[in-house]
């Protein structure tokens, strides 16, 4: 929005991806709820039919938040990834980039799931840290799985007395093990390398190895290599020309090979071998173990590494090009902390081939792979795992004529059969910046609008989206697809926990704008998939949470809360709370307004093009400046992405400077002063205001389109948005002044003083001191307090102020220094009772004492340091804020027995 009404073409599309994995497993969950059926029991084509049911119904969920959070998008662009122009693009892409060379079959490991029984992407893959042993809950089991637990058990040695012992935390894949390694320097076992081990419930000879990546100091400094089961073994077996042998299948069972474990579920295996090791007298022992459990974050599965035959992206030449774009500047990442993780990803798939890109899924919602297996009559079925009997094309037809061309047989004895498998939802989101504007074609949208200037995302996916976009738009187009990332932060709870349906602080913005009330929030999970354990584990935290529900915040709070909070680099622990605080801002704006409008009155008019009048006050001077100063911190904010900076300047500018002191100041001024003193002040006020809802306008759009239509129109069309109104620059507001911001900045230290005072002897703004004397050694700083007298008047709600008078009293008045160079006397006999006072500030002082006390000796208690670390931090801060009151309070005792001791 900042950019439109800067006068600069913008176009933020919106668009919506079919969350491949995401989508089929809430519709197989709604299916089975409601009639206990599987996608198997319907067939593809009934599944996919209750699948674009449930889109159709659900899938405006997201553009329904971002129009409410009013979005500035162009909606009649809205697209879809499953649309025709999409789909074309990706059977393009796909066809192209193997006909290219970059896309090809093989067998590798991947991630499984083996509820889904499909391959998933890294970013579905959680990562749960386990400290030693642990009971966790699987699907399909009935009895929680043990984990966390390393096992050690011992191989034969062939032709010897000797066993070699080794270790694992997955005891069940020993079936598909192939060799044992040791490290090269290990004297323990030099002389064993070369020998073999019997497989004790196999007809397996497992050769003993020597490799560099052992770790002597762990478990027993030999390890068992499993290449189909483990992702560093694949590397070894790979180098060691190894054979990779799986022996656990898709759904999860043992392998029909693995003898008396066969069909066995894997995690029955794993006790089954165990027993089975420790009745041949091979098991050695057990101990616990820190690990890290993946586990698929769509079906919650234990995820397992399976060799599958699959597609894949060859990235290695892309992954240069994207490092180098970043590297030569020609991609900015926003924040830079980012760019280290960029460099550390490219440069591994540069190194490891098997970093490659699988793009196959064994789904059915999705985009059809389009790539044909190839049978001939009367030939041996071809190897489906590698390209060689495979063709790529955009239609069946086409498929036809390149199996013709390639096998040299007639089309009479061909049979083609697409791959069931649909491409990672990440393909088709990687075109995204391309296929929206026609591509492969070379529309008039593509040639104005491609390449685009900035991505918005979040850097949790910065490799899994916004790299795949460079690697495939560059790819295909020859062009970047953007010149600036900017890295938004992850939002979490209060609590800085990760939002989770089960955990139940999942906060729906609509919810936040709206408010809800805890029982409807509870209602919410009831229509959810979350099982009855989940369901009521969800509802009392949020009932933890949101006691009274969430209060209605409305849309321009919680987009100002959002973007104050987005400091660079950090996460967001989004608090209701903070966000209603800035729904009462708004109100403050909304009441200035009305305050301000009240001031200029119906006949006013403003200026086409405002100057100064040489009748503005000092304060009028003042507020010009702080003005010219919060749009250069705005317009320098935006260029930076840095948006918590821009929100700080326009709550400043707007709470503590226009609102707490100008608004204020000029109350007496439009009441008493000289007409056209009154008209310049006037014309500031308008001025000011008018300028401040445009700069505040990108963050609070409602509320400052309501306003600033009801200003008088002035150099702006208001038949027009606020949305295309100029944007303040910081080369026009040039009315930056120093001498006057030092002199209204000292002015306000002495109406703080004078405050302080007040706040001490409970003095409301009800009770108006008749006079103060502030005194001055120095003549400048003296003459600065003349030219800001009234304005001290009006803030410290006394009649007048005398600078350097001698006509103060001599008793019954109170001194306080508001700097080395200037005092307050305040009287206050027959206002305040001093030895009252005296008495309750002494309590006040015994309180706060106390407190501190019983905080010091907690901080030096012996098990203080294993105290949390933000709780040490809040203590700090609890017994900062003790300093500051007692130093306060003794500074007011001070002042008060001067006095008491002038009235005697």
């Amino acid at each position: 929005m900042q950019h439109r009404m800067k006068g600069r073409t913008v176009l933020w599309n919106p668009g919506c991806d079919h969350a491949g994995i995401a989508t089929q497993v809430v519709v197989e969950k709604k299916i089975w709820r409601e009639s206990k059926q599987t996608r198997h029991d319907l067939g593809r084509e009934a599944f996919l039919k209750q699948v674009w049911s449930w889109k159709n119904e659900k899938g405006d969920t997201i553009y329904k938040q971002l129009k409410v959070l009013g979005s500035s998008l162009d909606w009649d662009r809205a697209c879809f990834t499953m649309d025709e122009k999409m789909c074309h693009a990706v059977t393009e892409a796909f066809v192209r980039l193997h006909e290219a060379g970059n896309i090809y079959r093989s067998v590798r490991l991947v991630n499984w799931s083996c509820v889904l029984r499909s391959a998933i992407s890294d970013i579905e893959v959680d990562k749960i840290e386990l400290t030693g042993r642990t009971m966790l809950t699987v699907p399909g089991y009935d009895e929680q799985v043990e984990f966390g637990v390393l096992v050690h058990f011992a191989y034969p040695v062939i032709n010897s007395d000797e066993r070699i012992v080794v270790a694992t935390t997955r005891v069940e894949t020993m079936l598909g093990d192939v060799a044992i390694a040791v490290h090269p320097d290990d004297i323990r076992y030099k002389h064993l390398v070369g020998k073999e081990c019997q497989h004790p419930f196999l007809d397996r000879k497992l050769p003993i190895v020597s490799h560099s990546f052992v770790d002597m100091a762990f478990g027993t400094g030999a390890v068992k290599i499993t290449p189909a089961h483990d992702q560093n073994d694949y590397e070894v077996g790979q180098k060691l020309n190894l054979p990779f042998i799986s022996c656990i299948n898709d759904e999860g069972l043992m392998e029909a090979w693995c003898g008396r474990f066969a069909g066995m579920k894997r995690f029955h295996a794993r006790k089954a071998v165990l027993q089975e090791l420790k009745a041949i007298g091979l098991f050695v022992t057990m101990a616990e173990n820190p690990m890290v459990v993946p586990v698929c974050n769509r079906s919650k599965d234990i995820v397992e590494p399976l060799l599958k035959a699959q597609w894949y992206v060859k990235c290695d030449e892309m992954a240069q090009n994207a490092a180098a774009a970043v590297q030569n500047g020609d991609m900015r990442i926003i924040p830079n902390i980012h760019e280290k993780t960029w460099y550390k990803w490219m440069s591994g798939i540069r190194m490891w081939s098997f970093r490659d890109w699988c793009i196959s899924r064994q789904l059915w919602w999705g985009h059809r792979i389009p790539a044909y297996f190839v049978s001939i009559r009367g030939r041996e079925k071809g190897n489906d795992a590698c390209d060689d009997s495979w063709v790529v094309a955009r239609t069946e037809a086409e498929a036809m004529q390149k199996a013709i061309k390639k096998f040299n047989v007639p089309q009479s004895e061909i049979t083609l059969h697409q791959d069931e498998d649909v491409l990672d939802t990440w393909f088709s989101s990687a075109l995204f910046p391309i296929s929206i504007f026609g591509w492969p074609k070379q529309t008039k949208d593509l040639k104005e609008f491609y390449p685009g200037t900035l991505l918005e995302t979040g850097y949790d996916i910065l490799f899994f989206w916004v790299a795949k976009m460079v690697f495939l738009c560059q790819k295909l187009t020859g062009k970047l697809p953007f010149t600036d990332i900017y890295l938004h932060s992850v939002i979490r709870d209060a609590h800085g926990r990760k939002m989770s349906k089960s955990l139940g602080n999942v906060i729906d913005p609509l919810d936040v704008i709206n408010g809800i009330s805890l029982e409807r929030l509870h209602n919410k999970l009831l229509s959810s998939n979350l099982d009855p354990a989940e369901v009521q584990r969800a509802k009392e935290g949020q009932k933890r949470d949101y006691p009274n529900g969430i209060p209605e915040c409305g849309t321009d709070a919680l987009r100002f809360a959002l973007c104050a909070y987005a400091a660079q680099g950090r996460d967001i622990n989004l608090d209701v709370l903070r966000i209603q605080g800035y729904r009462h801002f708004c109100n403050k704006i909304w009441n200035a307004c009305r305050f301000v409008m009240m001031t200029l009155g119906k006949d006013f008019e403003a200026e086409p093009e405002f100057k100064i009048n040489k009748m503005a006050t000092e304060v009028d001077l003042w507020i010009l400046s702080r003005l010219s100063t919060a749009v250069r911190l705005c317009n320098d904010a935006f260029e930076n992405y840095e948006f918590s900076k821009a929100t700080t300047a326009c709550y400043n500018f707007w709470l503590y400077e226009l609102c707490d002191v100008y608004l204020e100041c000029i109350k007496p001024v439009m009441r008493d002063a000289d007409p056209e003193v009154q008209s310049a002040t006037q014309r500031v006020l308008c001025f000011c205001v008018d300028s401040a809802l445009r700069l505040i306008a990108p963050f609070m759009p409602f509320i400052t389109e309501e306003l600033w239509q009801r200003l008088p129109a002035g150099g702006h069309d208001k038949r027009q948005s606020i949305c295309v109104a100029p944007y303040p620059e910081s080369e026009q507001y040039n009315w930056a002044d120093t001498a006057v911001d030092n002199r209204i900045q000292f002015a306000m230290s002495v109406v703080k003083a004078v405050r302080s005072l007040r706040a001490s002897f409970d003095l409301t703004a009800k009770t108006k001191l008749d006079c103060i004397y502030v005194l001055s050694n120095d003549s400048e700083v003296a003459d600065d307090l003349k030219r800001c007298a009234e304005m001290i008047a009006v803030l410290s709600t006394c009649n007048s102020v005398k600078i350097n008078s001698n006509e103060y009293p001599l008793k019954g008045c109170v001194r306080f220094p508001v700097s080395d160079k200037c005092r307050i006397i305040l009287p206050i006999e027959g206002v305040v009772d001093i030895s009252k006072e005296l008495k309750k500030l002494s309590l006040k002082k015994q309180k706060i004492q106390a407190q501190m006390e019983q905080l010091l000796e907690q901080m030096k208690g012996e098990d203080y340091l294993k105290t949390p670390e933000h709780i040490r931090y809040a203590n700090e801060q609890k017994h900062l804020e003790f300093d500051n009151a007692l130093e306060e309070i003794t500074a007011t005792e001070n002042a008060l027995r001067v006095s008491a001791e002038d009235a005697e």
